[in-house]
């Protein structure tokens, strides 16, 4: 966490640091493409046009538990570099509320409390992703994706990650940072109401979170989030970074 914010700081808005940033990516993914990725829609038309690291601007992905801040930090990042924070989670709501073939679908998954399939995340990152370089984004910052071995499979074989960074917090933070969550049903934004005070011990530094209060018109719309986390990251993590 604390490596996450010193770059924070480092890539100041408008400064060099975000160029040399761009500048010193290089591709980790190899020449042939693993066999999964043929299941990702676009996946032949993504390998053709793939430029090369100094040619585009950064291509992260965040991992971690639910709670531990990837679309914080994502979003942060995302601002900083110029480059499209992409959550999973949010391309998931968006189908949600929209007219599409997949929003029903989707809804019985969510409503019967089950997970969205790798095919279905995978369609809708395709979309999202050809959808961006149509309008003229270069790079992104993936927040929630891959969650699976398979999703880093396909992933690997369609574009180049230049750096996985991967967000670990204690348990009881988490759980804590995750009961406190909520969502206005009105506007969509999201807030939480844990305040997070723990004293450092073991060599360990305090951490201390205040809380993200919602405004007084949004006080009365609130929505529960409940997410648990799961143990996914570290996987998802390992077979990248080899």
């Amino acid at each position: 966490m604390a490596a996450v914010q010193r770059l924070l700081r480092a890539v100041a808005p408008g400064g060099s640091a975000a160029a040399a940033v761009r500048r010193r990516m290089t591709s980790l993914a190899p020449e042939q493409a693993p066999s999964a990725a043929a299941g990702f829609p676009f996946a032949a038309e993504q390998r053709a046009r793939r430029p090369v690291a100094a040619e585009r601007n950064v291509q992260w992905v965040f991992l971690g538990c639910p709670g531990v801040g990837k679309g914080t930090y994502a979003s942060r990042l995302s601002r900083l570099l110029g480059v499209p924070h992409i959550a999973t989670g949010d391309l998931v709501r968006d189908e949600l509320t929209s007219t599409g073939p997949l929003a029903t679908q989707l809804a019985e998954i969510v409503n019967q409390g089950k997970l969205v399939s790798d095919e279905i995340i995978i369609n809708l990152l395709s979309k999202r992703l050809k959808k961006g370089e149509d309008q003229g984004e270069s790079g992104f910052i993936l927040d929630g994706f891959p969650r699976t071995v398979k999703q880093a499979e396909i992933l690997d074989g369609v574009t180049d990650i230049d750096m996985v960074v991967n967000l670990k917090l204690r348990e009881d933070v988490i759980v804590e940072k995750c009961l406190g969550r909520r969502i206005c049903g009105q506007c969509g934004k999201n807030f939480n109401l844990a305040c997070i005070d723990v004293k450092g011990e073991n060599g360990l530094p305090p951490i201390y979170m205040a809380p993200l209060l919602p405004p007084n018109n949004c006080m009365s719309k609130l929505i529960t989030q409940l997410m648990i986390p799961k143990r996914w990251s570290e996987i998802g993590f390992r077979y990248i970074m080899t």
